[in-house]
């Protein structure tokens, strides 16, 4: 019955909703989370570059199967506004033709999907472990930045003409690169240019909205912020964002807000509640949306266990995350085949899930079907919903993703992660729209800082008395040390990047007391791991030492024994190097000398002996 369990995480939770106040909660939780999730995933979606339908398609049947499928219980999956920010950098780089946006978007939650479903039915959750916290939170502050200001144009009235953007031939290319960012006459509102940084079209956006701003526009953007503010902080219980959606809609259509040049939803094109379609494979462009999907896969696994684990910590459930892993990545492929894009975890969203008062999967089923009623029948309300509305409810939900604490507490506990999540952070922003390049170099500044630390970790020289099996870090002062017999321990794995840094303190042991040491021993029990290089350095420093008159024992070899034993050492150096405690090897060590001792002594009595005789 377990393995059912495991395969279907549903079946633990179901059961509880025999119990009426569970269910009752969770019906009000869903419906709370519903009418935050359907104008949220139409805001989304625009921010991907995708009409709005495809948003409410992407909450409705993936939030069922990551409610389903995931071990998350109060977990609220569907669009998010990184994953979005990411979708539409991806398809920016390879779309030509608007109209194919949704089935590229199609295809990279495909990929997305497998990505994680593979990561987690081979159990390798932790390689999200790769992505540190510091370089987590730099991009995503960054990236929250950067969705902040793709919504400026929404907000001003102004209009950007991307590359993708069928008036781009006639309008800008045919422009330098420094025109491009200059107003070009298109008709209707204001118009400029997108240029190749996302910096160079922010600052000539913002010089346009000091003389061009849409007034009427930037009105009804202001009121989705402030409304959303103020319902947010004093009628807490009230869906904010929800409110402000029906409010504005109301009000674009009693003001003819259309009418006055400002731009709204329009028609859904809605195909229906199970859009089942096939994902189209073209090749020719999947090695750039490879590189996006992990990029995607990843940023947004993080964001989803981050959130489900601070809830499982609350509500003291288990969580399992590979389990979480295949939950998304099935929630993931389900988008692909429903012209949905990719999805994950919502901190907002999990956040009202939890407050709401969820206690099982139920309340994510119960979103899903706010959405899918939505779809069904009440997309026609959502014609007048004004596009600034949409960028505010944006501009509103990913303020909250914007951490410089967590940036500045690194920077005290350890400069070096605080360091690599700042340039994690600022880098982002200069590589915008190219997000994948920011996280890249995130991810490689966290390696080569892990390189480096573990490149020279922990040499100590113990202490021992003449006579002692007793070896210690400090050493009293009432007796001297030997220096004839030094223990030294390492602390770590022994592998390629540090092994020149062992045989480099050890031959500086040796040189420091070079007149009178004769044995070494070397304290093991903290390696972890030895790889052929940190072999083959150790199998050198044993040679080259007794040659020089120098002897390297080991002790407490236990953890180290098969890899020692497999690769030959033992049996080319002699069991008598090799000790299971440290105060074996000193006690063989002092014998050794001793019987050299009486050795030397037996020499200097045969001699005198020899010499009387000759005399």
């Amino acid at each position: 019955m377990s393995w059912i369990t495991k395969l279907f995480p549903f079946l633990l939770w179901i059961k509880d909703l025999s119990n009426p106040k569970t269910l009752k909660a969770d019906i009000l939780a869903g419906l709370t989370v519903g009418f935050v999730i359907v104008p949220q995933s139409m805001a989304y979606a625009q921010l991907a570059g995708l009409g709005p339908q495809y948003g409410l398609y992407a909450a409705f049947l993936p939030v069922l199967v990551a409610a389903v499928m995931g071990s998350s219980r109060q977990l609220s999956t569907g669009p998010v506004a990184v994953v979005s920010l990411l979708t539409a950098a991806a398809l920016g780089e390879i779309v030509t033709d608007p109209s194919s946006y949704a089935i590229y978007a199609a295809l990279l939650a495909l990929i997305v999907g497998l990505f994680q479903f593979l990561l987690g039915v081979l159990r390798l959750g932790f390689v999200v472990n790769f992505l540190s916290h510091p370089v987590v939170t730099g991009f995503t502050s960054a990236a929250a930045i950067i969705i902040g200001a793709s919504q400026l144009p929404k907000v001003f009235g102004i209009r950007v003409i991307s590359s993708n953007d069928s008036d781009w031939v006639s309008a800008c290319q045919a422009l330098s690169i420094p025109e491009r960012v200059e107003s070009v006459d298109v008709g209707g509102l204001h118009t400029i240019c997108n240029a190749d940084q996302s910096y160079e079209t922010i600052a000539r956006l913002l010089e346009a909205a000091f003389y061009f701003t849409h007034l009427p526009t930037l009105g009804m953007a202001l009121m989705g912020v402030v409304g959303i503010l103020i319902l947010q902080r004093f009628f807490p219980r009230l869906p904010a964002i929800l409110t402000v959606a029906v409010l504005s809609t109301a009000a674009s259509f009693l003001i003819d807000y259309q009418g006055m040049g400002g731009a709204i939803v329009n028609s859904i094109n809605i195909n229906g509640l199970f859009s089942f379609k096939i994902p189209r494979f073209d090749f020719n462009v999947m090695g750039t949306l490879f590189v996006y999907a992990i990029t995607i896969s990843l940023i947004g696994f993080m964001e989803a266990i981050s959130v489900a684990k601070s809830m499982a910590a609350s509500t003291k459930q288990r969580l399992d995350v590979n389990q979480e892993l295949i939950g998304q990545g099935l929630s993931n492929v389900t988008a692909s085949f429903f012209q949905g894009y990719p999805v994950s975890g919502s901190f907002s969203r999990s956040a009202v899930n939890l407050t709401a008062g969820a206690v099982t999967g139920f309340s994510s089923v119960v979103t899903a079907a706010i959405v899918g009623i939505t779809i069904l029948y009440l997309t026609p309300l959502l014609y007048h919903l004004p596009l600034a509305t949409l960028a505010a409810i944006i501009l509103m939900s990913v303020a909250s993703l914007i951490h410089f604490a967590p940036l500045k507490h690194a920077w005290k506990v350890e400069k070096h992660d605080g360091l690599v999540g700042l340039l994690t952070f600022v880098m982002t922003l200069v590589f915008a729209p190219h997000l994948e390049n920011g996280i890249a170099f995130g991810v490689i500044m966290s390696l080569g800082l892990f390189l480096y630390r573990t490149m020279e970790p922990n040499f100590s020289e113990l202490s021992v008395e003449h006579g002692s099996i007793i070896a210690s870090r400090f050493a009293d002062d009432s007796n001297e040390a030997s220096n004839v017999v030094k223990v030294a321990k390492w602390s770590g794995s022994l592998y390629f990047a540090n092994a020149a840094y062992f045989e480099t303190k050890l031959l500086e042991l040796i040189a420091k007391n070079n007149e009178e040491l004769k044995y070494i021993i070397v304290d093991v029990a903290s390696i972890v791991q030895v790889d052929a290089s940190g072999e083959q350095v150790l199998s050198g420093l044993v040679e080259t030492c007794s040659n020089s008159g120098v002897e390297i024992l080991f002790a407490r070899t236990e953890r180290l024994e098969a890899e020692l034993f497999r690769s030959g050492f033992k049996k080319r150096f002699g069991d008598n190097r090799f000790f299971d405690l440290r105060a074996d090897a000193l006690k063989y060590v002092w014998q050794e000398l001793e019987n050299s001792k009486n050795e030397d002594n037996q020499s200097q009595v045969e001699g005198l002996n020899d010499a009387v005789v000759s005399s």
